[in-house]
């Protein structure tokens, strides 16, 4: 590792520290993915960490449903930084079940947290074009960028 992807690695660690710090509680921890509820942002945080699949994908996503259901206004960040590729089925429950439902329970944007270099940038482009209709789409480089 050279120094300046040293320095990003611990810059990022930095910021999600600040960030955990500021989280009321993790609804959902596991192997493949964290789900906190970031009250100063009025966000639910999906901290995606490997490839995971079907109900190891979806999980996550339920409970990210319910704490937009419970949190009036509530938006939805995904952390992709970390590793987030779909499986085609998961790609479609998302655009035909976990975004319209998101809607449907007060969420109004979707932020993608991504890496300098966006290397998911097709598959979320695909996400956003699925469901554009439904939610305003944000591609942000860390939480400091959240509007509240």
């Amino acid at each position: 590792m050279n120094a300046g992807e040293y320095l990003e690695t611990t810059l990022r660690q930095e910021i999600l520290q600040d960030t955990l710090d500021k989280i009321e509680g993790a609804c959902y921890l596991s192997q493949y993915c964290d789900v906190f509820y970031v009250e100063d942002k009025n966000v639910v945080l999906v901290h995606w960490k490997k490839y995971c699949e079907l109900e190891e994908y979806r999980k996550p996503l339920e409970c990210a449903l319910n704490v937009i259901r419970e949190h009036p206004g509530c938006n939805y960040a995904a952390d992709t930084r970390d590793g987030f590729e779909d499986n085609p089925l998961d790609t479609k429950w998302v655009a035909e079940y976990f975004m319209p439902k998101a809607r449907e329970y007060g969420c109004r944007i979707i932020y993608f947290i991504i890496d300098k270099n966006n290397s998911l940038k097709e598959e979320l482009e695909g996400q956003e074009k699925d469901s554009s209709k439904l939610l305003e789409f944000r591609y942000i480089y860390g939480m400091e960028e959240l509007n509240n």
